[in-house]
């Protein structure tokens, strides 16, 4: 475990025994117990023939609204399944589709994930989340209505090209520091422009990225944000500062605490009004 995860534990640990003191001392005799939302760990499902993936539920029954969770560069590891899990202790079901088939990269291995990531097709990664989207759909406890996408890193361009490719089965796109979404031609990974389909999107979409990021330049954001307005699209565009690439993952050495923090609070309640059936008055 490295230092700093140590120093944030201790200091979680120290935070959560004040906040139950102070609870103890402040509360009514009578008050009912605050419960917190029951963790959640999903478990490796085939979505479709050859496409494996990640697959979890809320606690409890009834119709949920549902949320697919596109994977890093790295693949689907530990860290994308805990957003999973998190999206269902939130109330969300949450799938993952491995786009990789199994493979996974270290943090440390840049060089193998981007390689991999060279290899992948727009079009066969949206059949393959196409099919994550029936299988949904297809889920007794899965409110089929109410079906988002958020993606990062390479998954944050997938969620964007995923918000114009299926533009009645999705109703709310996040996109996390995706890189690519305006590409320039002839660049490294070969990534071609996604504003082009811009106009076929129809539910709304929020963009996270990090003023520190060195892998997306400031002007990028400013042409996703020219086309989505030209094309009068609903959208919000955060600018997390002293946030880098991947700053939401607390495996990377690029994690922003504060940021991803506040990014979590902006995604749950991007998608809880969007997804979730609104209350009659």
């Amino acid at each position: 475990m490295k230092r700093r995860d140590i120093l944030l534990s201790a200091a979680s640990i120290a935070t959560a025994a004040v906040v139950a003191n102070s609870q103890q001392s402040t509360a009514a005799p009578n008050s009912p117990a605050v419960t917190k939302p029951e963790p959640r760990v999903g478990k490796t499902i085939e979505i479709a023939q050859g496409l494996p993936g990640y697959y979890v539920t809320p606690t409890g029954t009834g119709k949920f609204p549902a949320v697919i969770v596109l994977m890093e560069a790295y693949g689907l590891n530990n860290w994308c399944k805990s957003i999973c899990n998190r999206l269902a202790q939130s109330g969300f079901a949450a799938i993952a589709p491995d786009f990789y088939r199994g493979t996974t990269y270290a943090y440390t291995d840049t060089a193998g994930a981007i390689g991999k990531l060279k290899t992948l097709n727009d079009n066969a990664i949206m059949s393959d989340v196409g099919k994550s989207i029936d299988f949904l759909a297809g889920k007794t406890e899965v409110n089929a209505n109410g079906i988002g996408v958020i993606g990062f890193c390479m998954g944050g361009r997938y969620a964007f090209l995923t918000n114009a490719n299926y533009p009645t089965k999705i109703k709310a796109a996040i996109s996390f520091y995706g890189g690519g979404i305006d590409a320039t031609p002839g660049n490294p990974l070969g990534q071609k422009s996604l504003l082009d389909r811009v106009t076929a999107m129809q539910a709304p979409i929020m963009l996270m990225y990090g003023s520190d990021d060195q892998l997306i330049a400031a002007d990028e954001h400013g042409r996703v944000s020219t086309a989505l307005s030209k094309a009068k699209k609903r959208y919000i565009l955060n600018l997390f500062p002293k946030a880098g690439h991947g700053f939401m993952s607390d495996r990377r050495d690029s994690y922003a605490p504060e940021a991803a923090t506040e990014a979590w609070m902006m995604t749950t309640g991007f998608f809880s009004q969007n997804l979730k059936p609104k209350k009659r008055k």
